[in-house]
Formats: structure tokens, C-alpha cells, sequence
């Protein structure tokens, strides 16, 4: 079976599904934790293997435990909350699954239903940005603000605001709100690095740096093609992935696939196929599932996991490439 047919992908498929929890929660492994972003992740990748009810049984379990402000915590052990942090980045991530699930579905009355948790959401983040258009990172309940800002997270910020713009047109809403903040943003994203990583060690050495604003569309395309080959050495390791961090001989399945959608967005397909397919070497020959990822310098695969949201990644970008739904379109296009 080749890669380029869904099937390949059933193990990945299967493994989310055994998963998933009896109230829609999908944890990164069986008994282990949850965050809502990579939760959202794996829900996605339901969505592309046509596993409607489950993914919106998933999206339900997020309407089920915001909180009042609009967020939710950042990690959760059998649905209860284990920390009293909240990420902005894991908040606004709800639009960018809920705009992928009716890009495939067309569902626009499960769109109305979650319209009060989307909506709630985003007052969270408009409470979190600051003058300068950068968005706080965290909140911590007995803390202050947590006062830095991220360029990876704020990046995924960015695309969930467009996904969420979608949304509010496509319900016949006014996004102007969520214009402005986007906006704010992005300039912030382009012109503004000082208002990043302003608190501790820069980010740049992690390979997320590099590529999430080139694919979630912070960077025009003239831009994103120079940072691509001017990094690629950095992170790249032929014929094995993309490193997590650039010193350390780490190759990760997630962030290859993340950067295969970048590249696939920007049009650099030659790129992002022999990048996917030098993915597959990582699945555990037993079980066709995907390790989170390799140390190249041991010849071990570390850590010892197979999460869901790595599964959730692989689907993304396969359909990026392969064109499997109409949700490949979600990072290739701008809404």
C-alpha cells in the first residue's frame, strides 16, 4: 500500500480512535495527559479519516469544560484539570479544527453549536494582547500575567483568528474584531521582535521558530522562501526529518510534518514529498504507528511514545499533499 492512499494511514487512524475517551476526550496516550491543543490536533485527524461523529465529540468535550473566561487549562489527567494554566495558543486552537471540520463537512448547524464556545474563546484572546499586537503567552490562576510572547504560539494565534474570521462570515457574523487583531498581529509578528522571547532565552534555536509563521501565513511567500533556504540546514537532516532543536540530533515526526505543510503552502512540493516520505522509516514496524521521534546519533527512537497528536500531524500533512478532503485546503489558503 502506498502513502499516498488513506488506507496507509489506518494504524494512525485506529490507534486515535482506541484513544479517544467515552466523553470525546483524546489524551496523548491511553491513560496518560491531555492538552487542548494536540486533543484538537488528533480531532483533525478524524475529520480527514471520516470519523465525523468522534470529531465532534471531541470539539463537544471542549464546549463541555471551558472555563468562564473563554479558556481552558493547559493539561488535563481523566478530564480534570492538573495545572491552573492557560495557554493562548491552546485556546485559540478550537477555530482552526472547527473551520477544518466544515471545510470537509459543511456541517453548519454543529458550526452554530460551537459559535458560543468559539466566540468565548476569542474574548480570551482579545483580553491577551497587548498594545503592541503581540499576545501573551499565559494566565496562571494566584499570578500575574504570564509577561512574554511567543512566535510559534503567536503564529498558530494567527491562523486560528483567520479560521475564525471563516467562521464568523461564513455564519453571516461581523469579523471585523477579529480583523483588527489579526492585523495587530501580524505587523507585530513582521516589525516588532523585540516583543518576543523578551523574558528569557530566544526561541530561534527550536525549529517551530522557523516554520509556523511561514505556515500559518504570517510571512508574504517572497519572505518565506528566503527564511526556508537560508535555515534549512539548520534543522534539516536528509533523508531522516527536521530537527526539534537545532543542536541536538533529534529528528520529530510532528514538527516534520508541520514543515511539510509549510512547504506544500509556499509551493515548494518537491521539498515537502521527499521530506514526508523519508517520515515513514519512524513507524514502529509491529504496529504501524509513529514514534514521536528519532535520535540519529544513538539509533533510538526517544521518547518512548506514539501521542496522538503525532498521528494527528502525519494525516494533516498527508492530505496536505495527497488532497485526500477538502480540508487539505486549510493552511495552503487564506480565508
Amino acid at each position: 500500500m502506498k502513502s499516498s492512499d488513506l488506507e496507509f494511514y489506518n494504524s494512525s487512524i485506529d490507534y486515535i480512535l482506541s484513544v479517544q475517551e467515552s466523553d470525546g476526550s483524546i489524551p496523548w496516550e491511553i491513560g496518560e495527559k491531555l492538552d487542548p491543543w494536540d486533543h484538537i490536533e488528533a480531532a483533525m485527524g478524524l475529520s480527514i479519516a471520516d470519523k465525523k461523529e468522534e470529531s465532534k465529540k471531541a470539539f463537544l468535550w471542549l464546549k463541555d469544560k471551558q472555563l468562564e473566561d473563554g479558556s481552558w487549562y493547559s493539561e488535563y489527567r481523566d478530564s480534570i484539570p492538573a495545572t491552573k494554566r492557560r495557554e493562548t495558543n491552546f485556546t485559540a486552537y478550537i477555530a482552526t479544527g472547527l473551520w477544518h471540520h466544515y471545510l470537509i463537512y459543511e456541517d453548519r448547524k454543529f458550526l452554530e453549536c460551537m459559535l458560543p464556545t468559539l466566540s468565548k474563546s476569542l474574548s480570551f484572546i482579545f483580553s491577551m494582547q497587548t498594545e503592541s499586537g503581540d499576545i501573551y503567552w499565559a494566565a496562571e490562576e494566584g499570578k500575574e500575567l504570564l509577561d512574554d510572547s511567543l512566535i510559534t504560539g503567536s503564529s498558530s494565534i494567527f491562523k486560528s483568528l483567520e479560521c475564525a474570521s471563516a467562521i464568523y462570515k461564513t455564519l453571516d457574523l461581523s469579523d471585523e474584531i477579529i480583523r483588527t487583531s489579526m492585523q495587530k498581529l501580524k505587523f507585530s509578528l513582521n516589525n516588532n521582535p523585540e516583543r518576543y522571547d523578551r523574558n528569557w532565552d530566544s526561541k530561534s534555536r527550536y525549529s517551530m521558530d522557523w516554520y509556523y509563521p511561514i505556515m500559518c501565513g504570517v510571512y508574504e511567500k517572497d519572505k518565506s522562501l528566503e527564511l526556508i533556504e537560508s535555515r534549512w540546514s539548520d534543522f534539516i537532516v536528509e533523508g531522516k526529518g527536521c530537527k526539534c532543536v537545532k543542536e541536538e540530533p533529534w529528528v520529530t515526526v510532528a514538527e516534520s510534518s508541520e514543515l511539510v505543510i509549510a512547504l506544500e503552502k509556499i509551493g515548494l512540493s518537491r521539498k515537502a514529498r521527499a521530506l514526508f516520505d523519508s517520515l515513514h522509516q519512524w513507524r514502529d514496524k509491529e504496529d504501524d504507528l509513529y514514534w514521536t521521534g528519532y535520535v540519529y546519533t544513538d539509533k533510538k527512537f526517544w521518547p518512548i511514545e506514539k501521542p496522538t497528536w503525532t498521528a494527528g500531524a502525519v494525516l494533516l500533512a498527508a492530505d496536505a499533499i495527497y488532497k485526500f478532503t477538502p480540508g487539505s485546503k486549510l493552511f495552503s489558503n487564506s480565508w
